[in-house]
Order: structure tokens, then sequence, then C-alpha cells
């Protein structure tokens, strides 16, 4: 699966328009001692003694006059579209993807900006890099560099970089001059300390920990740079942060250069065959689509529905055991010790057969079902009064030690996902809460494994084993990246929203925390709305405009939904065509929201479960779809809290009866009789799947 955009920044090796070939001019265009021998031993000196990686920050690298006009000569004639993804929220530029793909007559608009470029890209500038780095020689022919801009909310998660022949990544940081950037407005730039682990193959593997071990804040002029180093050289860009001033701190627009110096191209000094491979062996991209979780927190941990258990409310002397499949001799309807047991969670009405019927039938057309309210008043009042105090109290407290339960961790590694969880029978049993009662009781019991039959059609002995967690991603750090399900047979995953603040929807209803959430808005707002689109004309002009040219929302995002998607691999392919119906073009999550926040009809999704109170969601997933939580931004009123669950399912988990072309439904061979049964059957028009 790979990134597009900032992550994908990989362009065809092609001949730079250049505004001057005079090395003097372009070694004009730095700091005047940038070239001398002690300024170049102490770069090289302060890099490699760096952590928790090799890493430089050059004040000042450009003269300020130059960075201005280049500043000033963006502002004026680039639009920036903001482009959001599961791992990042940017905006950059609609015709400026790269700068070396620019025609002469684009060009000539921005001369400031090539000289720029000419100057970063020089052979003086590159071999300075690659003396300061010890990394090795870089690339002359092939530039890579772009212009993003981060306003409030805009983030890039972590990731190491490691794409194709990228040798040196670096940022020149075009802040405004006239407002100074403050730490802690944020969208600094966050580096990962890795240790290592030996793997059950003896390989050595760098593995990140869960949070950043060094904050570099953006400053104007400031030019940090390191050697991209597969799986070591971890880093994100903070989000930056919502304030209540617009005019005060200047809109907070954090606009950088950033790009990469490449391996040398062949026919370069430099060039080394096979380097390139090796580079992407070790990649971010291909971790994420490999199996290997070997170093995953937390692990699977799939448990048998009937397996004994410790009940949180008995208090029996030994585990219990629920009836079982053998010794339940009516899996098809719910006894009166089922109803007896979840009626102490769920919402009774729920659990009606009229109501589990309608159920199923949905379930059986859109593979999915939503319902409300899924617990009951008395219980959900428990639980929201206890989710409500952890998160009141820890939202007063500054101290990271104090961001999640005593007995919570902390998923990792941060690029794949990180968020507070409570997983095991041991952390539940000494968390005693709510939220544990859920996991232990009602969730691994006979009788809720019953009722999921039901709702969703299939056979109760048929769900296997689960594996169920208790998920909190708190607001200004979490998420989950985009990953493929590998399973052949397609698995049922659940999720109990149990998120008692508001604000996540758009047109809730008014409440008293709906409209401080508003107000928060409100004073928000400001920085948000539309930029002046009017570009420079002529001559330009002594004094900048005001604003960025930027296309976002008036909105204020707070992220945290969960998003399903179909994969983007041929392989992939659904044989099975009771999951998810996979609408529309296939999907690279690099397209998942663009300008304004709204999303293409034809983008892939599947479903999108947002951040709510008390609503339980079960989806069927099938081999390839992709799942992932958006970051959760620091201006939403709360954290997102659910209960995940992932159900094994066997193959005999359909009745058979009237399926007589089970596997047909995507990929199957239909005569023209049975065409437009087909269709309906799997969801896709066939129009639509001969375009993909």
């Amino acid at each position: 699966m790979k990134r597009k955009g900032v992550e994908n920044g990989e362009s065809p090796s092609k001949r730079r328009n250049t505004a001057t070939d005079d090395p003097e001019a372009l070694k004009s265009a730095f700091r005047s001692d940038l070239f001398g021998k002690d300024t170049l031993q102490s770069f090289r000196k302060s890099y490699a003694t760096s952590g928790p990686y090799p890493h430089a920050v050059v004040p000042s690298l450009i003269q300020e006059t130059l960075l201005r006009s280049v500043r000033s000569e963006i502002i004026s004639h680039i639009h920036f579209t903001l482009k959001e993804t599961d791992i990042y929220r940017i905006h950059q530029s609609g015709d400026l993807a790269n700068l070396s793909n620019l025609d002469a007559e684009s060009l000539k608009h921005l001369p400031s900006l090539v000289h720029l470029r000419d100057a970063l890209y020089s052979s003086d500038f590159r071999e300075w890099v690659s003396t300061v780095t010890g990394a090795g020689k870089v690339s002359g022919q092939k530039t890579d560099m772009a212009v993003n801009v981060y306003t409030p909310g805009s983030y890039l998660l972590c990731h190491d970089d490691v794409i194709g022949s990228r040798r040196v990544s670096y940022i020149l940081y075009l802040t405004d001059p006239d407002h100074p950037w403050q730490p802690e407005w944020g969208g600094g730039l966050r580096l990962y300390l890795t240790e290592k682990r030996k793997n059950k193959a003896g390989e050595d593997i760098q593995v990140p920990l869960a949070e950043h071990s060094l904050n570099i804040p953006p400053s104007f002029g400031q030019l940090s740079f390191f050697a991209v180093r597969p799986g070591e050289s971890y880093h994100d860009v903070e989000e930056v942060y919502h304030g209540s001033d617009h005019e005060a701190d200047g809109g907070r627009i954090r606009m950088a250069i950033s790009g990469w110096y490449h391996i040398p191209q062949e026919g370069e000094d430099g060039f080394e065959e096979g380097i390139e491979q090796k580079q992407a062996h070790r990649s971010t991209l291909a971790q994420l689509k490999s199996a290997d979780n070997e170093f995953d927190e937390p692990q699977l941990i799939f448990r048998h529905f009937d397996e004994p258990r410790k009940v949180m409310d008995s208090h029996a002397d030994h585990k219990e055991l629920d009836p079982g499949d053998k010794d339940d001799t009516d899996d098809e309807t719910l006894t009166e010790q089922d109803l007896t047991f979840l009626l102490h969670y769920m919402t009774p009405h729920y659990l009606t057969p009229d109501m589990i019927e309608d159920f199923s039938s949905s379930f059986a057309d859109l593979s999915m079902l939503q319902l409300e309210q899924f617990f009951n008043p008395t219980f959900a009042n428990e639980l929201k009064e206890y989710i409500s105090s952890v998160d009141n109290k820890q939202s007063e407290s500054k101290s990271s030690k104090s961001s999640h339960p005593s007995h919570w961790s902390v998923a990792r590694p941060p690029h794949k996902h990180r968020y507070a969880y409570l997983q095991g029978a041991e952390a539940l049993h000494r968390d005693k809460t709510p939220v544990s009662r859920v996991l232990t009781d009602l969730i691994h019991s006979h009788s809720f494994k019953k009722w999921l039959a039901l709702v969703t059609g299939l056979k109760t002995k048929s769900l296997i084993r689960q594996n169920a967690i208790a998920r909190r991603f708190r607001r200004g750090k979490d998420y989950a990246l985009a990953n493929p399900f590998q399973g052949e047979q397609p698995q049922l995953e659940f999720t109990i929203s149990i998120t008692p603040s508001e604000g996540w929807e758009r047109g809730e209803e008014d409440g008293e925390e709906n409209q401080k959430a508003k107000k928060a808005k409100k004073a928000l707002n400001g920085q948000n709305g539309q930029a002046d689109k009017s570009k420079g004309k002529g001559k330009q002009k002594a004094v900048e405009p005001e604003k960025v040219q930027v296309s976002t929302s008036t909105e204020i995002e707070f992220g945290g939904e969960e998003v399903y998607m179909a994969g983007d691999d041929d392989d992939n392919v659904s044989v099975h065509y009771r999951s998810l119906p996979n609408v529309g073009k296939k999907a690279d999550p690099a397209v998942y929201k663009s300008s304004m926040g709204e999303t293409d009809d034809d983008d892939g999704i599947l479903f999108t479960n947002v951040a709510a109170w008390n609503r339980f969601s079960v989806v069927l997933r099938d081999k390839g779809t992709l799942r992932f939580v958006k970051y959760v931004s620091q201006a939403a009123m709360g954290d997102r809290w659910d209960i995940k669950g992932e159900v094994e399912v066997g193959e005999d988990a359909w009745d058979d009866e009237g399926d007589d072309n089970e596997e047909g439904g995507l990929n199957g061979d239909l005569d023209d009789d049975d065409e437009e049964e087909g269709e309906d059957d799997d969801g896709i028009d066939e129009d639509e799947d001969d375009e993909e």
C-alpha cells in the first residue's frame, strides 16, 4: 500500500530549469560562515553526537532577504488544498507536487524560489550535507522538494521516510518572521528513540518507543536534516494546535519547504548498484503491509467464548463455566438464563425475537449493523460516570504519566498505532471498573456470543474465538494507521463506542456539552476560514498578503473516526459475497478526504464509525479490507473510548440453504440469467467492477 502526496514524493528524474549556474552566486544564498572549515567541523561533530539518532539543526541557513522573498512569492502565487489520509492532514500545493516538475512559464513567477532550490541542490551545499551526515554522496540530478503548509489541526504521524532512493531528509522553515513561532503552538519535528529487539529469526530489529524523545520547534530560516535510516529514523510532525486569538499569533501558519536528497543516480559520482532495493526492504511501508507483528503491543489474544472465566460480579470460589455450545440445546433462541444475564447490561428491546429478526435481515443486506443506546440506562449511567470522571481528571493534569489509568498500557510501535488499552485477565481484575466488567463478564459470555450470532444471521457454533480490548484514543496523541485484514475467512468485528464527550458529529442535537463544544469552535474558527484567493499581479508588493491561500473547512475537525476502506491490492479481492460490499474504486488512505472535508461518493469508504456514546456497531470484514482510526485532535472535547472485538468465524458460519453460488458474488461465473441476481447479492455494479 503506497502512500501518496507527502509520503510518496518520488518523481522521475528530469533536467531542471535553473536560474544560474554560477557557484558563487549560489553560495551567496547561504549564511556567510556556512562553508567555513570551523563551521563545517562544528556541525559534523554535533550531528554525530546528537540523539535519539544523528541529526542537525542549522539556524538561519539562508539569507533573510532571499527567504522573505521566497515566502512572499509562495503566498502570492501558490494555492494550497487540504489533503487528508490516515497518516497526515496537510495543505499541499495544487500546482507544486514537486518543484522539478514545473515548466519555465510557471517558474518565472517564482524567481526567488527557483534560486533557493538551485542553491539547496548546488554541488557545494550537497557536498556540505554529505560531509556533515557522513551518509555518502547525494544526487544533483534528482531533486525532490515541495512546499507544505500546516494550519491549526494539521499533523504528520510517525514514519521513517524510507522510500526508494532517499538518502537525507530535510525541512526548511518559512514561518512568519514577524510573528515568531512559539513552541506551545505545536508543529515541532519530533524524533523517536528505538530499542533493539531480537526477533524469532535471530535478527536485530529496531522498535520505536511509543513516545517521542526530542521535539524541535519550527523557526524562520531554520534547517533540520538527518540521514534516512531504515527502521530507525522515525519522526513525526506534532499537531499545530488551535489558538483563541487568530490575529495575535498570525494564524499559526507553519509553512516549510521539505524534501529529500537522493542516492546518486546511474551515471553520477557515487552511484551504488542495489542500495535502493536494500532500503526498500526495511521501509516502514513494507512493514505496515507485512504480517510481521512480533513486537506489536497489544498482541492479539484470541480466547474461546466458552472457556472457564472468573466473573467480577460473582462471589463464587471457582471460575464459572457458561453452558457452552455442547450443553446449549437451542442455539436459535435466547433462553431465560441468557436473557436474565444480558439484561444486566443490554437494552431490553434489543433482545426481543422481532428485533433480532430485523437486525439479522439488515445485516444480511449490508454486512453491517449499528445500534444506538446499546447498554441499558442503569449500566450506561454507571459507565458514563466512570469514563467522564477519568476524562475530566486527566484533562486537568499536564503530566504524561497520568494520561491513562494505572492498569492500562500504551499501544506501539507508533508507526502503526498509539492508544491506551486494557487487555488481559490480570489487568482487568485489578482494574475493577465498569469497562473491565464489560470485557470479562459480558463480551466473553456464551449468552453474548449467541446474541451476536443471532443478530448477524450466523450459526452460534461458528463463532470460534475472539480478541477483545478496551481502547482509549487520547486527544492530541493517539491514532491507528491503516492495515489490511489478512485472513482467508471473513471475521466479525464489533465496536462499542463509549465516548461521553460531544461535538464529534456534525448536526448533533444541542446539549450542555455540545454547547460548550460550539463555543470552543466559535472561538477558534477565525483561523480556519477561507483565505483571500486573490493572487498578486505585476511587481511584487513590499507588504505581504495577510493570508496564505489555503482551502479548508470552517469546522474544526476532532478526528477519531474509525474507517473501513476497500483494499488496493488485486490479490485481496473478496471471495465471499457476505462481507462489506466493495463499492466503487479500490482505495488508498491517501484519498480518504480532500478539500473542505468532503468525501468522494466513489472513494472506497465502506463504513465510518464516528466516536459516540453507547453505540454498538458490527461489520463483516473480508481479506484486504483496510481499517484505521483517525488521529484525535487536541481540540476535541474529550478522548475517544471504545471496546473493540474481533471474532473468528468458521467456514460453516452460514446456513447453506438457498446459497447455490455462495462464492460467486464477486468473482464467480454468472450466466446471463443470474447476472442481475448476483449484482444484488454482492452490492457491486458490474460496470464499476470492470473499471477497476
